[in-house]
């Protein structure tokens, strides 16, 4: 291996470091993150030293924060940005100015110099673009409230990154501060930037759907993909040239696409590429975590990552409740915004040493690196301990049920399931009773005039009072399998008069609900799937007649193939497999004999019409 490239060697590390301990990470329930930043502290120079050039590592890692922003960019069209307005340059400013001042009077309280107080204040007040992001997509939050309000306020953020970065040089002491610039110097820049901004907005407008058009018409998918990079990298380097962020710019030309028809084809081609270099971005996290300040100072590395965190948790956690993010996603919003972010590394680079004290540079980015190390670990936490008990509670302004109900039907659940067989009841003018324990739900559905009661319908005392003891029929619409089994043993336990219709995640519950004797059961997508695949059917040319008969002796022999590996399901997995293909085997050659008897059929009616035709005068 001596003689191989540099970039071949380090790219088999990162690769493999990558591969080693992520799919780990994520088995130890920890997930992805930490499972990166792991994998870069033992490549690290702290670790077995296989890399030392994490400076240069981490400014080409930060790309993957860039196209992350232009992606998140693509799914906001300018209406909805503009929407956001108020969220953005509110609570954004808010967080940043609130989290900035009580970091700095610690500072100041604690006996450091106010400039340095001021400069690691404004660092510390910067979260994590990439990691809140990441997570909020991972759990579907970035159109809930947390989502919205979170990505406003890291909008801002790479906004007030240009302006802190600026502040630095009026910061400076020493003779290596940075000479003041003529009025025409400053008139310059500021031109240059409007100039430039400017470009890329009338740019997107005028210029680049054209220029995507023309290219998508070579029919080339290799050369779109390279289209899709050069736009952004382009971007990037423009906004870089006048010393703005990159990520900030990458997200304006999201934006400027999103209403496109290539938005789709845009994602697809990007997506593999963020995800690689932000799986890079956090190993250069981890890598650059210098574990000799750390250790040259636990206690004091260990207090001052506690303090920063502990005071903009409180902080975003008091801000999460004047902008009325649910209560149950506050945890997790606070958490994430409160741990140090990627922005901060650049801004103590840049101030040290004319700003910041030797030494005092690499300390705060190490904690800053520490705080994203351990978010994820305290996410688990909160996903384990803190979630829970929220879940216990009633939100405030929703109350439990507590009239007694009388309706013929209760339905346990009011998702997109539940809604849809509570629609078609009402709209028969059958009385029904609902139960939900999501108060986003709740709270959507009465603005529409459903009523639906708050409540956790795995409780004996709620079944009751909403009615189950006199309904005919009680209807689990729940998506939890654990709940909805824990539904049906109440109901069949204390209300046996009700008559169960429940709603089966997959197989395995469908199984389950068989060993309750629940006679009514329907698979969520069973019914929605059959429909597409006749759709499919008709598309490649089957009559529609015949599509709905080989759809419906589909469904008949499903459900039989499924009664038959029934008795198999808990016990000799290989006899449950067996039965399984051996009853699709018998299908297949069921349905290959039928087309091709209507085949024949087809012909000879073909025939007889032929020779009917020739007997005519």
């Amino acid at each position: 291996m001596e003689h191989a490239p540099a970039w071949l060697i380090n790219t088999l590390i990162y690769l493999g470091a990558a591969v080693l301990v992520v799919p780990l990470s994520k088995a130890l329930g920890l997930g992805a993150i930490i499972g990166y930043l792991v994998a870069g502290i033992a490549i690290g120079p702290w670790g077995l030293g296989l890399v030392t050039n994490v400076e240069d590592i981490l400014h080409f890692a930060e790309f993957g924060v860039v196209l992350m922003l232009f992606l998140v960019g693509l799914e906001l069209e300018p209406k909805r940005l503009w929407s956001l307005r108020r969220p953005i340059f509110g609570w954004g400013s808010a967080q940043v100015l609130a989290c900035a001042a009580v970091l700095f009077l610690v500072g100041c309280a604690a006996g450091a110099d106010w400039r340095v107080s001021l400069v690691a204040a404004l660092g510390l007040a910067l979260s994590s673009t990439a990691i809140a992001l990441q997570v909020f997509a991972e759990r579907n939050l970035l159109l809930a409230p947390s989502g919205q309000a979170g990505f406003s306020i890291l909008l801002f953020q790479d906004v007030a990154a240009i302006p802190i970065l600026a502040l630095l040089p009026l910061l400076a002491v020493g003779s290596a501060a940075a000479p003041d610039m003529t009025g025409w110097e400053r008139t310059f820049e500021g031109l240059k930037i409007v100039g430039v901004i400017a470009a890329i907005v009338v740019g997107g407008r005028l210029a680049l759907r054209p220029l995507l058009r023309w290219i998508a018409r070579s029919n080339t998918p290799e050369i779109f993909t390279a289209t899709s990079l050069l736009l952004v990298v382009a971007i990037a380097a423009l906004m870089q040239f006048i010393g703005l962020s990159m990520a900030l710019g990458a997200f304006l030309a999201g934006v400027l696409l999103a209403e496109s028809e290539y938005r789709r084809e845009l994602e697809t081609d990007i997506e593999p590429f963020k995800g690689l270099l932000l799986g890079l971005f956090f190993i250069a996290v981890g890598m650059s975590i210098d574990f000799g300040v750390l250790l040259a100072h636990p206690a004091l590395m260990g207090l001052v990552v506690v303090a920063f965190l502990a005071i903009k948790f409180v902080v975003i956690y008091a801000l999460a409740k004047a902008m009325e993010v649910p209560y149950q996603q506050r945890p997790v919003f606070t958490l994430l915004l409160a741990q140090g972010g990627e922005f901060a590394f650049v801004v103590f680079q840049a101030a040290g040493p004319n700003v910041l004290p030797p030494g005092v540079a690499s300390f705060l980015i190490a904690a800053v690196a520490l705080s994203m190390l351990v978010s994820p670990l305290l996410l688990v936490a909160i996903d384990k301990w803190v979630l829970p008990r929220y879940g216990a509670h009633k939100p405030t302004g929703l109350e439990e049920i507590s009239e007694q109900q009388d309706a013929k039907v209760v339905i346990c659940g009011f998702g997109r399931y539940g809604q849809i067989i509570g629609r078609l009841l009402t709209a028969q003018s059958v009385s029904i009773t609902v139960l939900d324990h999501d108060p986003d739900t709740i709270e959507a559905l009465r603005e529409f005039g459903i009523p639906v009661f708050y409540g956790d319908a795995t409780r004996l005392d709620l079944l009751r009072t909403a009615g189950a003891g006199t309904a005919r029929v009680l209807v689990v619409a729940v998506d939890d399998m654990e709940q909805s089994l824990k539904i049906v043993d109440l109901a069949q336990k204390h209300f046996p008069q009700a008559k169960l219709v429940v709603r089966a995640r997959n197989v395995t519950h469908y199984y389950q609900l068989l060993d309750r004797k629940v006679a009514f059961i329907e698979r969520e997508l069973f019914e929605s799937s059959l429909r597409s695949a006749r759709s499919v059917l008709e598309a490649i040319g089957w009559p529609a007649h015949e599509a709905r008969e080989d759809a419906m002796r589909f469904r008949r022999r499903n459900i039989e193939l499924m009664l038959e590996t029934y008795p198999h399901y808990k016990g000799d997995r290989a006899q449950l497999i067996a039965v399984a293909k051996k009853g699709r085997q018998q299908f297949q050659e069921q349905m290959a004999r039928e087309r091709e008897e209507r085949r024949q059929r087809s012909g000879a009616n073909w025939d007889r019409d032929r020779v009917e035709e020739e007997r005519l005068p």
